[in-house]
């Protein structure tokens, strides 16, 4: 009989799978496991978050910034329970991660034990693609590796339960009999490139195109150099989904910047007035910011079929990875020599940059008492964002900012939680990219309802481990305004109702005092005029940073192109009294009302 228990087997097979870090939170349903993982002196670190849904958020904010399997871990009934949110984060965004959770011992199921829970109906939805719970030590072995080939080849979710009495049995490999399986470790991802003639009806499509436009998402992550060369070919101009903003430098004058509600104008008028639409690795979900149906012919390339010609009736869908899609596609293509729509768009786009800055600098009157625009924030930060950086947003007004704000350059990473858009993913997914990166400096953008939701607790495990990071270049700034300010505006602009403050404001918290109460720096900004000194004192220290910035709530985080509909559910709110009225018309009536009255100049 071996000596090696059940968990020594699991951790052992996970490095053999190329495990080195897992995230989570320890607790008797898994302390098998754990009690391996320490047995197995550092093969696997183990990173202890505050809570469990953090530590999801961190695996697949890992999967994100490396292109790895993301590992998370949690005991039994709550604990596995928690990690759901996080997991779900990475199944809406393709991200292949490994949830492991602890179960009951095995006798006890059924028995309305305490934390006995169904795992596996709780795990179904969001790991559907695999999810098994252990019943005897010579079915680990297939499980951990069906559970890790699957994640990583379909880029899903999987998850395993392991009852707590069998992660201590000793290890028995499975025998040679019939019912057993003897699975191995290994995968080596395909090429995978359309045929010939497909590639050739996609190119006969772009070729015939006179005004093309490009949008391109996370699954363009690597395929920059064959996106710029296929858009310098057609003439074409660029939009980025918001988990594709680190495709393309902001630096090109063809690229428009995001697109949809967090977009750009010129992202806007390129999809409206395109007429050949060229999507690589997007699920960009609002269709009525692409062409309209019918306005433009549609060529779209994804590693999922599933994805598909499913916002936008595409003419010709390619399934394939990007970047060697394109190698393929491009030969194929012709030059255009009419550049007239590409100057167009270069025209559209520095304007735009323009306004951006005009807007920025905007203050209120009595910015002192209602706080700095939270546009400045990120203007300031273009300019100094070191050209290896990473940068998280939560979701939130801060994530428009982001968005529209901030200047990316070649070779910085970006993310935030895209097809879920969860609060308080900026934290975790900072720290799970300093883990990954140490070298590289990290900025968190974050709301002051995010940080009060659950990323505070997660300055906590910055404070735990930053003396280990190489760059101790880690920032999370902090916007302040009493306000859960997204949600906000949707109410007076999405549904004309004035804001509910009973729903809206949030307490004020000093997070630069909590910051250097827990032996981090805290910066307090209230001057927008401090914001640059700010960012540069932040970049320059020798400890992880919390910048709070006092900003304005009534800076309105708005589509780019407004309707008069949404003009008039707006003007509603304010007949129907809105408690914020005042400093609501003075900050908005230029961006909001203006945007669709006659004579209007930004």
């Amino acid at each position: 009989m071996s000596s090696q228990t059940v968990g020594d087997f699991i951790i052992d097979r996970l490095y053999a799978w190329g495990v080195r870090r897992i995230y989570g939170y320890p607790g008797d349903g898994i302390n098998g496991v754990f009690g391996a993982m320490n047995r197995a002196e550092g093969k696997i670190e183990f990173i202890q978050a505050r809570h469990e849904e953090m530590a999801a958020f961190m695996a697949c904010a890992h999967a994100k910034f490396t292109g790895e399997l993301g590992v998370c871990i949690a005991t039994s009934g709550p604990g596995a329970s928690h990690l759901i949110t996080g997991l779900y984060d990475a199944r809406m965004d393709h991200m292949p991660v490994l949830a492991i959770a602890g179960q009951q011992a095995r006798a006890a199921l059924g028995g309305h034990y305490q934390q006995e829970l169904d795992l596996v109906s709780m795990f179904k939805d969001v790991a559907g693609a695999f999810i098994e719970q252990a019943s005897v030590p010579a079915q680990v072995r297939h499980l951990i590796d069906r559970a890790v080939r699957i994640a990583v080849a379909e880029r899903k979710v999987t998850a395993l339960v392991l009852p707590n009495d069998l992660q201590d049995l000793p290890y028995e490999a499975p025998g040679r009999k019939h019912g057993t399986l003897h699975s191995g470790v290994g995968y080596s991802k395909p090429l995978l490139v359309p045929y010939a003639n497909d590639l050739q009806r996609a190119a006969e499509v772009l070729n015939a195109g006179k005004k093309v436009a490009i949008l391109v998402g996370a699954g363009a992550l690597s395929a920059a150099d064959e996106v710029i060369a296929i858009a310098d070919k057609l003439g074409a101009g660029a939009a980025k989904a918001l988990l594709g903003k680190a495709v393309l430098p902001d630096d090109l004058p063809w690229v428009t910047g995001s697109i949809g509600l967090l977009g750009t104008r010129p992202s806007y008028d390129l999809m409206m007035e395109c007429d050949t639409l060229l999507m690589i690795g997007s699920g960009f979900p609002y269709s009525e910011f692409l062409p309209k149906e019918g306005a433009a012919r549609g060529v779209q390339i994804d590693l999922k079929a599933d994805m598909l010609s499913l916002r936008y009736p595409m003419e010709v869908n390619l399934v394939g990875d990007s970047a060697e899609t394109l190698k393929a596609l491009l030969p194929l293509l012709q030059t255009k020599e009419d550049r007239s729509w590409r100057k167009k768009i270069e025209g559209w786009t520095a304007g735009w940059w323009t306004t951006l800055e005009k807007r920025a600098k905007e203050e209120a009157k009595d910015s002192a008492k209602v706080g700095i625009n939270p546009q400045r924030t990120v203007f300031e930060l273009s300019s100094r964002v070191p050209s290896n950086a990473i940068v998280t947003s939560d979701s939130g007004s801060c994530a428009n900012w982001y968005a529209r704000d901030l200047k990316v350059q070649r070779g910085m990473m970006c993310s935030l939680s895209g097809g879920l858009a969860s609060m308080g993913a900026a934290v975790p997914y900072a720290i799970a990219a300093k883990f990954a990166h140490p070298e590289r400096p990290v900025i968190a953008l974050v709301g002051d309802g995010a940080m009060q939701m659950n990323n505070m607790a997660e300055l906590i495990t910055v404070a735990k481990y930053y003396e280990r990071w190489a760059d101790k270049r880690w920032i999370c700034m902090v916007l302040n305004n009493g306000d859960l300010n997204q949600v906000t505006w949707e109410q007076r602009v999405m549904e004309g109702d004035p804001k509910f403050a009973a729903s809206q404001d949030i307490p004020s918290v000093p997070y630069h005092r909590f910051a250097e109460m827990i032996g981090l720096k805290g910066i307090y900004v209230d001057d927008a005029e401090q914001m640059g000194a700010a960012w540069d004192q932040a970049l320059s220290s020798d400890r992880p940073v919390v910048i709070e910035v006092k900003a304005n709530p009534n800076v309105p985080p708005l589509p780019p192109h407004i309707t008069l509909a949404q003009a008039k559910a707006f003007a509603t709110t304010l007949l129907k009294g809105d408690p914020d009225e005042g400093n609501v018309i003075v900050e908005t009536a230029k961006q909001v009302l203006g945007a669709v009255l006659p004579g209007h100049k930004d």
